[in-house]
């Protein structure tokens, strides 16, 4: 997103086609302790004269520094509204989420890209109580209900249902205050990089082993450089963090079960297995393991072949604990892999031959098989036993709550990365429910891999890299030698630099003057800009992204009241906001839009919001 002051303000009286001037927006620096008196009188006078003859009512919005441009639009909207807006402008993600944990605000500008493709993504961590991402809280049996019920549905029968979950959360209650959805976008330095081996995919992060560079640029000794703008990592066990600061990486380092497509479609390509297959009844999933991963480990500030196969052992374990709360402190993900009932290791064969594939005469040992190095002759329980050569395999089965095909989006998804079973089992020997961050060290803290005092790097990475150390401007990593040897999966370039920018305009100037090779999302405002550069090549494609707001609904917060958050929902006319991006951004309703096309639109009614300011008003009074 940009930074920058936006050069073109709003007045009433802009349409969808034009825009006219009416004033200047502030910038991030006359916006640092400043309210929405800035704004000028004749918008104060006419959005308090229009609401009510009540004091206006105070709204506190919070936000980091890289939604400025947003928040600016918003403050103007919600004055001439007649609300008394407070901006909270915290300078970094870090910063903005400590300020949310303290509830000091009563609007805050977040957003969600649904990284794993699937509806149900896009609603469960976020909406449904006890969420993992649930921070407002909602806290509505309805919800939870409607969620529930289209995670059992198929694309043909869940369009409904999530239309009417959209239509209560938005419409009814107002739950969220929808703004925009985005464009994914990516820039490219084509003097350094094969430009066609880059991948944008629509959901996925960043993968970067298939990357190659130029000819004459040397993969072994010359780093590919990427960059990102927050540097506190949340935590490198895949299951406790879901956010910008460690998705890229940790889908980096952890292999899954499958992967997605660009276009979102789940497939075992570069996975840990060969195939998978849904029985009949889409309650049960298989997946057939292969056995030419080993985890990665460092030692002497290098990457090295532990010669510990990746196996069926460390895929239960790593998604036993993944579906459980309490498996670890602060877990962040297990809403997304609560639906998953069992998780077991096949070892008669005869229950592979006996059960068919959904909707198909095959069996399921008959659509695992395909395309494996041999027949399956024997299943085995342990990895060690393990020889695909010879026919002898480990079979993973995943067994759901309900019917649910869904979840193999989930197990996309970079928290159900495969850990190693007996080096995390030696590292947390913590008790959960006594866990003192200030004394006890988990798997994956990232003091364990910055450099200094604390640094002891006990990573068993799974993926094709292993991170190797961090300080307070880069994290490095090294290609994991022991992924996929010989085939077009294993690493081409050795060595990774994810270099920390304080904000996308800094990291646009390091791609600019080469310092980076890669720059994953441009600025609104710096498209023209790639696209003219000769050097540069700019990737786009429609995301998965939404931006919009919630509200504070703790005990004792007045935006508890819906009639007070429709009149906020009211004040927000998503048209001027668009305008503003130049094309840039797309019409938002919930985070649904990008993936189900349920026919609910926005619409903005000119003095709706003042209306409903005096009923709650009214209703306080009484």
């Amino acid at each position: 997103m940009k930074k920058k002051a936006l050069a073109l303000t709003l007045c009433a009286s802009m349409v969808a086609a034009s825009l006219a001037g009416c004033g200047g927006v502030k910038t991030r620096d006359e916006v640092k302790g400043t309210t929405a008196a800035a704004v000028s009188g004749e918008e104060q006078s006419q959005g308090a004269a229009t609401a009510t003859n009540n004091q206006p009512i105070d709204l506190q919005l919070l936000f980091y520094a890289s939604n400025e441009d947003v928040a600016n639009v918003l403050r103007d909207q919600l004055t001439k509204a007649g609300f008394n807006v407070k901006l909270n402008m915290q300078p970094d993600y870090s910063s903005y989420k400590t300020q949310l944990a303290a509830g000091n605000y009563d609007l805050d500008i977040t957003g969600w890209t649904t990284v794993t493709g699937n509806p149900d993504y896009a609603v469960r961590s976020l909406f449904k109580t006890g969420g993992d991402y649930n921070n407002a809280p909602v806290e509505d049996p309805k919800v939870d209900e409607l969620i529930e019920k289209a995670g059992t549905e198929t694309p043909e029968e869940y369009q409904k249902t999530y239309t009417e979950f959209e239509k209560y959360l938005v419409d009814e209650m107002a739950y969220i205050v929808p703004l925009n959805g985005t464009i994914k976008t990516q820039a490219v330095n084509k003097d350094r990089m094969k430009v066609e081996t880059v991948r944008l995919s629509k959901s996925r992060s960043m993968c970067w082993e298939m990357m190659e560079f130029q000819d004459g640029i040397d993969p072994q000794t010359e780093p590919l450089r990427v960059s990102q703008t927050i540097s506190t990592l949340t935590s490198m066990d895949p299951i406790k963090g879901n956010d910008g600061s460690i998705n890229t990486l940790n889908t980096n380092i952890y292999v899954r079960l499958v992967n997605l497509t660009d276009d979102d479609q789940v497939v075992a390509d570069g996975s840990l297995s060969y195939n998978y297959a849904i029985a009949d009844g889409n309650q049960d999933y298989y997946f057939l393991l292969r056995d030419d991963i080993n985890f990665g480990r460092v030692q002497d500030g290098h990457a090295v072949d532990s010669g510990v196969l990746v196996g069926g052992e460390d895929v239960v374990f790593s998604l036993e604990r993944a579906k459980d709360k309490e498996s670890v402190p602060n877990h962040k993900t297990y809403s997304l892999h609560e639906n998953m009932d069992t998780i077991t290791l096949v070892t008669d064969i005869a229950e592979l031959e006996n059960t068919k594939v959904s909707g198909s005469d095959e069996t399921v040992k008959a659509a695992l098989e395909k395309g494996t190095p041999a027949a399956i002759s024997s299943l085995v329980e342990t990895k060690d036993a393990v020889d695909n050569a010879a026919g002898a395999y480990q079979v993973v089965k995943i067994r759901t709550v309900n019917p649910f095909p869904q979840v193999l989006n989930y197990l996309a998804h970079q928290s159900a990365g495969i850990v190693d079973a007996e080096v995390v089992k030696s590292i947390n020997t913590y008790d959960v429910k006594t866990y003192d961050i200030q004394k006890d060290i988990a798997y994956g803290d990232q003091s364990t891999v910055t450099e200094g005092a604390t640094y002891n790097n006990t990573l068993s990475c799974s993926g094709p890299y292993v991170m190797i150390k961090k300080n307070d401007y880069e994290v490095t990593f090294e290609a994991n030698p022991a992924y996929r040897v010989g085939s077009e999966y294993e690493p081409h370039i050795k060595n990774v630099t994810v270099k920390f920018y304080k904000d996308s305009d800094s990291s646009l100037s390091g791609l600019r003057s080469g310092e980076i090779d890669i720059l994953y999302s441009i600025p609104d405002n710096s498209f023209d800009l790639v696209r003219n550069s000769e050097n540069l090549v700019l990737q786009e494609l429609p995301s998965n992204a939404a931006t919009y707001c919630t509200f504070n609904l703790s005990e004792g917060s007045p935006y508890r009241d819906v009639t007070l958050r429709k009149a906020v929902l009211a004040a927000i006319n998503q048209e001027e906001l668009l305008a503003v991006f130049n094309g840039a951004r797309t019409p938002l309703y919930s985070t649904l839009s990008p993936l189900v096309n349920t026919g609910n639109v926005l619409t903005y009614v000119p003095g709706k919001s003042q209306e409903l300011q005096a009923e709650y008003l009214k209703n306080k009074a009484n």
